[in-house]
């Protein structure tokens, strides 16, 4: 899984692609990993490299990535630079070291690949050459470089950094430096896995082709975000054609209104007058993600509607620069757009959106009054889109069979080629199981879309013991997702069915039943669940005396409140960082809209019907229903919802004298991202599962 070899370590530039590198660091590479018996493993997972971004190059006859690669031993991962040609031949890895190379993109007119690394202790700008030679750094912030984009002149950058927006106790009392102590004074004092100090800012600065000089923070003195967190990047702002104006999206709020809210904008700075004008003005959800179309004659943008409500259909926003006119240019698709690209001569978008449980892509044709078109098809999800030259667009796209990999689609004719095989000599030695599309009439009358995945060498004439899973969000799609946690394959490997049921709540069904689950947790949503799992127990290959109930997130209250309902239907429950007290978790959690929209209000709110149905459903009102043996899972540095909802809900089960278990992780968050975590997270997994639904 590692590389052996070890390379001394050079100063900031290098002839080679390498660099040098310290005795005592191994280079994390591509895993030669042998696999016994064709079963999928935990360490399998983990030594498969994970594609990310993908930039063609200006000529439209390149395409630099980057690849992910994960040492569990070593307990890290690294990032690597990759290069190939538009049509997938003469791919080439042009960076092998110890630091994490990440953003790769081309600068120069396609002669130069400009990246992030840390090799000079900090992440900074780097350029190479196309074959990774003649590495040269390019900034000297001083602080960390998160995201950036060049204008499209080259003269300038936009880049992204992180700001002090929180007064230390230092700051305060300057003879108390060791103090560990934090004031609070107002609410977001944390979010996701952190305590808030701090609030990335954009900043341009100038660039000569040799080094990044005099850079400006356009936000300078404001406490606000751009992008926004946790998880905005450079998406999220954009230059205009004459590389003059700067669109960027902010949630101009701090404090109890910035967790009350969220209603951000698109903001324009115009970068000769230092002004800057709010687009989205009035328009009260979600505005993130800007583009300017290639012309220059007008701006998109995904749009949400409602304040608060962060599961809100996601709308594509046209705007004509000239008037001002904006267009709702998605209405015809009732789902949301997730990621999208203008064409290069500006007369359609083409975009990902969900329908169905598959992600697809999707072109809107303006000269034909808006149409949607749907280019693509088949059992997977396209996780990006961009343009590969005038005809063709670049894509990941992955499966419940295969992780992200990058296709070409033909705008002629919709045809799809794979460039790239990172992981094909993973999957070469892997034996799949059957994914199948079900569809269920559930408890209302209502048609439901079920996935149903096999074990490997499935054989009819046997009983399996089978797994429902209950998706988080709760508003994100069962569609043929890929996880390196919460991987169906893996599930299946191990000789369980896996019932995946599109509940009431998840979108790619139209937006009223999307909108169903909003105050109404304990409700049609855990119908389906039963549904989905009473449909698939009538079939003689499912061993209806060993059934499992697992999730995260809301899957995770799904599980805590399925162990006060199920009436012995299940043999055993995992539930991973799930909340089991909802009147602690409203005031536990950081982004109050969410609690806000989802559960109705707070529990105070007698007079509240919907957050009194809300609270009412809480799981831990029903522990003494509870009768089957629970592992609980969490992460410490979970903001969203704290640890202490598991550790209540395993106090609970071993006072009731349920059989419990308990997974706490001190250094993680909602996710579990170290790779021995990860692999921990696996075996404890499947040693519960086996324990409970094995034993006859």
């Amino acid at each position: 899984m590692i590389m052996a070899t070890s390379v001394l370590l050079g100063a900031c530039t290098g002839s080679g692609g390498s660099g040098e590198k310290s005795d005592n660091d191994s280079i994390i590479g591509r895993s030669e990993i042998k696999i016994q018996g064709g079963k999928m493993t935990p360490e399998s997972l983990w030594a498969m490299g994970r594609i990310g971004n993908a930039k063609v190059s200006p000529d439209g006859k390149q395409v630099v990535y980057t690849v992910a690669y994960y040492s569990v031993p070593q307990n890290k991962s690294n990032r690597e630079v990759f290069v190939m040609n538009a049509d997938g031949s003469g791919n080439k890895q042009i960076t092998k070291t110890s630091f994490a190379e990440n953003e790769a993109t081309w600068i120069k007119g396609g002669k130069k690949i400009a990246f992030l690394s840390n090799e000079s202790g900090k992440s900074q700008l780097w350029e190479m050459n196309v074959d990774g030679s003649e590495r040269k750094q390019l900034s000297e912030y001083d602080g960390d470089i998160e995201g950036f984009s060049f204008s499209p002149d080259g003269k300038k950058l936009l880049f992204i950094a992180q700001v002090k927006t929180v007064k230390s106790t230092a700051d305060k009392y300057p003879d108390l430096d060791k103090a560990s102590g934090i004031i609070v004074t107002d609410l977001m004092y944390k979010h996701w896995d952190e305590w808030v100090t701090t609030a990335p800012h954009p900043f341009v600065a100038d660039f000569d082709g040799q080094k990044v000089t005099n850079p400006i923070d356009i936000m300078n003195g404001e406490p606000y975000e751009c992008p926004m967190k946790p998880f905005g990047g450079i998406e999220q702002l954009a230059w205009n054609t004459t590389s003059d104006k700067i669109a960027y999206t902010s949630r101009k709020k701090v404090g109890k209104e910035y967790a009350l809210s969220t209603n951000s904008d698109i903001y324009v700075y115009d970068l000769k007058s230092k002004q800057t004008t709010n687009i989205s003005e009035g328009m009260m959800g979600y505005d993130v993600n800007p583009q300017y179309s290639p012309d220059g004659k007008y701006i998109a943008w995904q749009s949400m509607e409602h304040d608060g409500y962060e599961s809100d259909q996601n709308r594509l926003i046209v705007m004509n620069l000239a008037t001002g006119e904006k267009t709702f240019a998605s209405k015809d698709f009732d789902s949301n757009v997730d990621g999208f690209v203008w064409s290069a001569d500006s007369k359609n978008i083409n975009f990902t959106g969900v329908w169905h449980a598959e992600i697809q892509v999707y072109k809107i044709d303006f000269a034909g009054g808006n149409k949607i078109t749907p280019l693509t098809s088949g059992a997977n999800d396209y996780a990006s889109v961009d343009l590969l030259g005038n005809d063709k667009l670049i894509a990941k796209r992955h499966s419940m069979s295969m992780a992200d990999e990058l296709y070409s689609i033909s705008l002629k004719d919709n045809k799809v080629t794979q460039l790239t095989t990172e992981n094909k000599h993973i999957y070469d030695q892997i034996t799949m199981g059957k994914v199948e599309e079900r569809w269920m009439k559930t408890s209302d009358g209502k048609q439901m879309l079920v996935w149903v995945i096999y074990p490997p060498h499935f054989d009819a004439t046997k009983k399996y013991p089978t797994l429902l899973y209950c998706e988080g969000g709760p508003q994100s799609p069962v569609s043929q997702f890929w996880s390196f946690r919460w991987n169906f394959q893996m599930m299946a490997a191990n000789d369980y069915i896996i019932v995946a049921p599109n509940r009431r709540g998840l979108p790619g069904f139209g937006m009223e039943w999307n909108r169903a689950i909003s105050g109404d947790y304990g409700g049609q949503c855990m119908k389906d669940y039963f549904t989905a799992i009473d449909e698939m127990a009538k079939e003689p290959f499912v061993d209806k005396d060993h059934l499992g109930c697992v999730g995260a997130s809301f899957g995770g209250y799904s599980v805590y409140w399925i162990a006060g309902h199920h009436n012995k239907r299940f043999k055993a429950f995992i539930a991973h960082d799930g909340f089991f007290n909802m009147d602690m978790q409203y005031l536990e959690t950081e982004e109050m809209w969410f609690a806000n929209w989802d559960l109705g209000g707070a529990y105070w709110e007698k007079q509240n019907p919907t957050a009194q149905r809300s609270y009412a459903n809480s799981p831990h009102l029903f522990v003494d229903k509870w009768d089957t043996p629970i592992l609980c899972i969490h992460g410490e540095k979970d903001y969203r919802i704290l640890a202490s909802q598991a550790m209540a809900a395993f106090d609970a089960a071993v006072l009731r004298g349920v059989p419990a278990e308990l997974l706490i992780y001190p250094d993680e968050n909602h996710w579990v991202l170290k790779p021995q975590n990860g692999i921990l997270w696996q075996r404890t997994f499947f040693e519960w599962l086996d324990k409970w639904l094995k034993k006859k």
